[in-house]
């Protein structure tokens, strides 16, 4: 039995020690001295916890640094090759992998895309990318530390996707099922919740306390930080914003409602309202949002309307989230950023137009910059940070 003052001491060190590794993770190089300077702890204490991350391989020293008069010190760097994750964007048409170090940086890459496959098919893409991101990492202490994945989905804190209605998925163990086959630490959420905290990690929000990610992509989901905390609701299903209502008798959704605003303003929408249209093409296939990209680059009038009206039905929701949370930044991310250069200046001029004057005060309207996979990168640094509470242990 752990008696109460013990488990107290146990705890105290474990914090202690979380922060020593966050300060050297942060600052590196960086002497004991320093350390234990900003940190507020007595050098004795410092220089235990250091030694048992230098044991734990998660720091090194480096050779000496600048003296303030006296021995130059040594300092200490974090190992950021001490181990590997995987992130995954599970996309609804899409699967992008990466595999980053400790400190999110992207060692390697894998992209798939696909149409109207099965869960079972979309399981058997999903185990490739993963093997082929484990074999693809460098050598280390740690090996592969955590696979993340974002589902497009409603994902409840037992890691099952409850319900993710463009994917036609409900009640899916994916948790269980993926450490199962790989026997590695998994952690699934939301894929917006992801891509918000990629963007404040890594992206476009790193400067915002208060940030909205709005995912628009074939359907839409948001992740809300709120005071640099990834605002999750008390089940873990805030965010889907793309199934609140701005048409009360308008069409029926995947989800049972009607009306939803991702029905008006995500790629679905789009690609929906394009092969509902008469096209002068030599292909026949369905189209596509490249091709819609393309298209609008030549030019072609009836593609860039169509950008624009999908521009201004974002703009409508952006309207009601910048009532509702009075955030510092909103950032559009996902596939439809790709046409950016069309929906753009749609969504601003309906927010403007449209948001009261007082909440336009200070708001920041950005989009995603696509050659940061930030949903891959936020759920590879949610493993991250898994692992570092699993080992801070005494």
């Amino acid at each position: 039995m752990i008696m109460q003052g013990n488990w107290n001491q146990q705890l105290v060190k474990k914090e202690n020690k979380s922060l020593v590794l966050h300060l050297i993770k942060q600052n590196s190089p960086i002497s004991r001295a320093h350390t234990s300077q900003v940190s507020g702890l007595n050098k004795g204490t410092v220089s235990s916890l250091v030694s048992e991350l230098l044991e734990e391989k998660l720091i090194y020293e480096s050779g000496p640094g600048e003296s303030s008069g006296g021995r130059r010190p040594v300092m200490l760097l974090f190992n950021q090759g001490a181990g590997f994750s995987i992130g995954i964007d599970l996309g609804v048409n899409y699967i992008l992998g990466v595999l980053s170090d400790l400190n999110g940086n992207i060692v390697q890459k894998k992209q798939e895309f696909y149409q109207n496959i099965s869960l079972e098919d979309t399981l058997e893409r999903l185990t490739q990318v993963i093997s082929y991101l484990i074999k693809a990492a460098p050598p280390s202490h740690y090996g592969v530390i955590g696979i993340g994945i974002g589902a497009p989905g409603i994902v409840n804190n037992e890691g099952d996707v409850l319900l993710a209605p463009n994917l036609g998925w409900k009640n899916v163990s994916l948790k269980e099922e993926m450490e199962k086959t790989f026997n590695i630490p998994v952690i699934v959420e939301n894929e917006a919740n992801a891509g918000a905290y990629g963007e404040k990690q890594f992206g476009v929000g790193q400067e915002s306390e208060n940030l909205i990610y709005v995912s628009a992509g074939i359907g839409i989901g948001a992740g809300i930080i709120i005071n640099n905390e990834l605002y999750k609701g008390i089940n873990g299903y805030s965010g889907e914003l793309g199934h609140m209502t701005i048409d009360r008798e308008g069409i029926q959704c995947r989800c049972g409602n009607k009306g939803c605003w991702e029905l008006y303003a995500s790629e679905q929408a789009l690609l929906s309202k394009a092969n509902s249209l008469e096209w002068e093409l030599s292909d026949s296939s369905p189209i596509q949002l490249e091709t819609l990209i393309n298209l609008a680059d030549q030019d072609v009038r009836q593609a860039i309307d169509l950008f624009e009206e999908i521009g201004r039905s974002i703009g409508v929701g952006l309207i009601n989230i910048i009532h509702t949370f009075n955030p510092k930044q909103i950032i559009v991310g996902n596939r439809l950023v790709e046409a950016r250069k069309w929906i753009e200046p749609s969504v601003e001029d309906v927010v403007r137009q449209y948001t009261l004057p007082f909440h336009q005060t200070d708001i920041k309207l950005s989009f995603s910059d696509l050659s940061t996979p930030v949903s891959a990168l936020g759920v590879a640094a949610f493993s991250i940070e898994n692992f570092f509470k699993s080992i801070q242990t005494v």
